[in-house]
């Protein structure tokens, strides 16, 4: 029974799942045939709720349903049209047959809603890459640069899911554009960076983003998302596309003092490499660092244990207690959770499952400890 395992062919975002369908603009077919969208994130910048916590079902824009709450529009509108008449003093209409008769109001219409196709059908608009306008009439009347223009799939198959925009990828970037002193000037690495979301939020306020994950086909995208929020930041070209020069290995190591990873805890031989990498980089560095971690508890039914359980999300908690737990080593690893009631500065939907962790790293200044023993990284 436990070697039996179900496998679906593909995964969805929660992000593009509870999207209005309105939104979803295809713009291209990437290299591996699969369609890209784009989609624009709106940053709150000038709200005033930014003082205010979002952790109580997020801030939105007026005119703009929170994530989680598209999914019950059409009941919204339902309820909206059904007017004030309250059931006091109402009198039952029957039939000749003495069966109920409910007598059907005619939809009125509304200006506020254009003609068009129903709204619970899919119809993306085609756009080609040289078109500017994206959004065309739906294109928001604020400053661009309240907007992260992100190019993303849907509905991947697991391998591909770094292809999407993820929530914890959201808090991450939230997180960011709310401790802006934290990365003002600083050198930032980030792995497993996915669409860049992330990055391009840290890009606003620090000196210096690396932004890397695997696959030639997820770095063009990440690459293109780059250069459609040029308006927000600059971005180096090397001379040999998604490589790596001496200069910029000798600046990274020299510079770098804030890492990030967000949503890459998924899969356990993946957190088991995202958490070696992470050490081997610690050891190089030059200066203490400060790792930013970003993770969705997603609970499972599984057949081995005939109930509801979250073992990627057990496996990531048994990786900080093991870093906490290190001793006689050069590096000294401090674990500790952030309390995610910080104001929400983007649109989604901020559930309780999403965290984020902070690994402060220090050098240990105990002067008995052996380098020899003690300067591996994890094997």
């Amino acid at each position: 029974m436990d070697e039996i395992t179900f496998r679906s062919d593909t995964v969805l975002s929660d992000v593009h799942l509870y999207t209005p369908n309105q939104r979803h603009l295809m713009v291209r077919l990437n290299g591996m045939g699969q369609p890209v969208f784009l989609s624009q994130f709106k940053l709150l910048w000038d709200r005033d709720s930014q003082t205010d916590s979002g952790a109580k079902g997020g801030d939105h824009t007026e005119g703009t349903p929170p994530a989680g709450a598209v999914c019950s529009r059409t009941g919204a509108s339902l309820q909206a049209g059904a007017g004030t008449i309250t059931p006091e003093g109402l009198e039952a209409q029957l039939d000749e047959d003495g069966d109920l008769d409910v007598v059907r109001r005619p939809r009125a219409a509304s200006a506020s809603e254009p003609p068009g196709p129903p709204r619970d059908k899919v119809h993306p608009t085609i756009l080609t890459q040289e078109e500017d306008d994206v959004l065309g009439d739906e294109a928001p009347e604020s400053s661009p640069y309240n907007v992260i223009k992100i190019e993303h799939t849907m509905a991947t198959p697991l391998e591909d899911v770094g292809k999407q925009v993820w929530r914890g990828a959201l808090l991450l970037a939230d997180y960011i554009l709310f401790q802006r002193d934290l990365f003002q000037g600083r050198t930032v690495l980030e792995l497993g960076a996915g669409t860049g979301l992330a990055s391009i939020i840290a890009a606003t306020v620090a000196q210096t983003v690396y932004c890397t994950d695997v696959g030639a086909d997820l770095l063009a995208m990440c690459q293109r998302n780059i250069a459609l929020n040029s308006h927000l930041l600059a971005s180096g070209d090397p001379e040999v596309p998604f490589s790596w020069s001496k200069e910029d290995i000798s600046h990274l190591y020299g510079h770098t003092t804030i890492l990030l990873a967000a949503e890459v805890f998924y899969d356990d031989d993946l957190t088991d490499a995202v958490f070696k990498t992470l050490s081997r980089l610690a050891h190089k560095l030059k200066n203490a660092c400060t790792a930013i971690l970003s993770v969705e508890k997603r609970l499972n039914f599984t057949l081995r244990h005939l109930d509801v359980t979250c073992e990627a999300y057990d496996h990531f908690r048994a990786w900080l207690q093991r870093l906490e737990g290190l001793a006689g080593g050069r590096l000294r690893f401090a674990v500790e959770p952030v309390d995610a009631t910080f104001p929400q500065l983007l649109v989604y939907e901020r559930i309780q499952q999403l965290e984020l962790w902070k690994i402060f790293v220090e050098p240990v200044t105990d002067p008995t400890v052996s380098v020899d023993t003690a300067s591996q990284p994890f094997s």
